[in-house]
């Protein structure tokens, strides 16, 4: 366990593992649904798990709704390329960024977790597993998005740099 620990980045520990640890503990104490697992390595492949989803809420969800009002303005992704190869700090002040937004979306999914189990409680029993597919099918959207979004991401980035 120690050693899959040093080898996750910042990014992976403050984007992944803390929102989801986060989450589970705050999910816990508020619902009635119990995430906390007591088998630490157990623990920590849900935890990131959990936090994986948040980050991708993050990203699919409340980034491109935040891009829409005048409050959050980007740099145009060819001049974020080439500043960020002249500037390493971009990328930390980049990583630092996607974290806020992490924690954005970290307390959009509580809000929606809590609003789901006071909406719905006595009431669950009925439709139990078509609520499980409904979210397994959320699940596999939320990471196709996921996948193009970085693909996209990906090509943008190769495109910059040919130009240049």
């Amino acid at each position: 366990m120690k050693e899959i620990l040093t080898k996750l980045s910042s990014y992976n520990i403050f984007n992944y593992l803390f929102p989801g640890v986060i989450y589970s503990v705050i999910v816990t104490k508020v619902t009635k649904y119990n995430l906390i697992i007591d088998n630490v390595f157990i623990a920590f492949f849900v935890y990131y798990f959990i936090g994986l989803i948040i980050s991708r809420i993050g990203s699919l969800v409340i980034e491109p709704l935040l891009k829409k009002t005048p409050l959050i303005v980007f740099s145009k992704y060819k001049d974020y390329v080439i500043a960020s190869k002249e500037d390493n700090k971009i990328d930390i002040l980049s990583e630092i960024n996607n974290m806020y937004r992490t924690m954005i979306s970290l307390t959009f999914s509580l809000m929606i977790t809590i609003a789901f189990d006071v909406l719905l409680d006595g009431y669950i029993g009925r439709f139990k597993y078509c609520l499980y597919y409904v979210g397994l099918i959320l699940l596999m959207l939320l990471f196709i998005f996921s996948y193009k979004k970085q693909t996209d991401y990906i090509r943008r980035r190769v495109k910059a740099i040919i130009k240049k």
